[in-house]
């Protein structure tokens, strides 16, 4: 599906946010110059068949040629991608880590830089509590990118991992920026 995509603001950086998962993997696209950040797609890659009888490589796929899309379609200067939290299922963790690597995959596959974030300081950049539930981010996303209305949960967790980038990788950027211009 194609979307009115707009064209890039200048001094911003558009950053393409990705919440991993086998059965759907959210993503988001923000524009950001550090300090303000401005809402301009997400949506969910559902690979979870009627059946459920879809097969890991195949979802595989499905991931990596959906990321593609979105990638050619947005343009994104940097991608920022959520670490796989290690779960008490040793296999839950490990399929989890294939959808990232698919991911991470389709941003590589463009040249563009890829950085990762923990659950844990995504929650803390967005909400101030890295142990925030799912609601808070919810409606810390929903104001900081004036949205209004409801995002489905891993939309939100991706633009999240948008956030999180903007307000700690590009801040830190502008940080040694300024530092070296006085040097």
């Amino acid at each position: 599906m194609q979307y009115n995509v707009p064209d890039k603001k200048q001094n911003t950086i558009r950053i393409l946010g990705i919440d991993p998962g086998l059965q759907i993997t959210g993503f988001g696209i923000i524009e950001s110059d550090g300090r303000t950040s401005h809402y301009i797609h997400s949506a969910n890659i559902k690979v979870k068949s009627v059946k459920d009888d879809v097969t890991i490589p195949h979802r595989l796929g499905i991931i990596f040629s959906k990321l593609n899309e979105a990638i050619e379609q947005f343009q994104p200067d940097e991608v920022a991608v959520e670490e796989v939290f290690i779960n008490k299922n040793a296999s839950s963790s490990l399929k989890l880590g294939h959808a990232r690597g698919a991911a991470i995959c389709a941003a590589v596959h463009h040249h563009i830089p890829v950085s990762e974030y923990s659950a844990r300081s995504v929650k803390q950049a967005v909400v101030g509590n890295g142990a925030a539930n799912k609601d808070q981010i919810q409606h810390m996303v929903l104001r900081l990118l004036a949205l209004r209305g409801k995002l489905q949960s891993d939309e939100a967790d991706a633009l999240a991992v948008c956030l999180c980038h903007a307000h700690t990788a590009l801040l830190l950027n502008n940080k040694r920026d300024h530092v070296g211009a006085y040097a």
